[in-house]
């Protein structure tokens, strides 16, 4: 399976419909394109301090056929983001221009229960949230590949195995 279908594969059972549009001539070897149908994209939303990140982050999501709706650089933002768009996803980097990324992982889980959360944090730095606090769903060490971002964006297998 080439890894335009595989991004679509994964939006589809990570969400339950179809990932956001896809091009209509891709003509990368290997890779089959797909039709397009009525149902809408996995939408997320990108929480990060610094614009290089959210850039990086955002190409990423719409690289595997995500909208993103909205982007922040700090806890307050995010939640204003949160509760407009209620997303599907939230990818958020643990430096942040202002708030704890943790307080702000607890308050989107509260907002938010379903929703999916990736944490990206220094291999040198990662995160280890106090005891009881909520965990994101998966956590990426930077730095990382673009297929364990993809792996990311698959859900938990059913012995509860996550990948990344």
């Amino acid at each position: 399976m080439g890894a335009f279908s595989t991004s679509f594969a994964v939006g589809q059972r990570l969400f339950g419909g179809v990932p956001a549009s896809r091009p209509a001539g891709n003509t990368l070897p290997g890779v089959t394109p797909t039709t397009t149908n009525d149902a809408p994209p996995a939408n997320a939303v990108v929480v990060a301090g610094d614009e290089e990140t959210r850039v990086l982050l955002r190409g990423l999501l719409r690289l595997h056929h995500f909208r993103v709706d909205g982007e922040a650089d700090g806890a307050r933002q995010a939640m204003e983001l949160l509760q407009r768009h209620r997303p599907q996803l939230l990818v958020l980097d643990v430096n942040l221009a202002e708030g704890s990324p943790q307080a702000l992982l607890t308050e989107a889980r509260r907002c938010l229960p379903s929703i999916r959360t990736i944490l990206v944090a220094p291999a040198s730095r990662p995160p280890n949230p106090p005891e009881g606090a909520p965990r994101p769903d998966v956590v990426l060490l930077r730095p990382f590949r673009i297929r364990q971002f993809a792996e990311a964006l698959t859900p938990p297998t059913p012995g509860g195995a996550t990948p990344a």
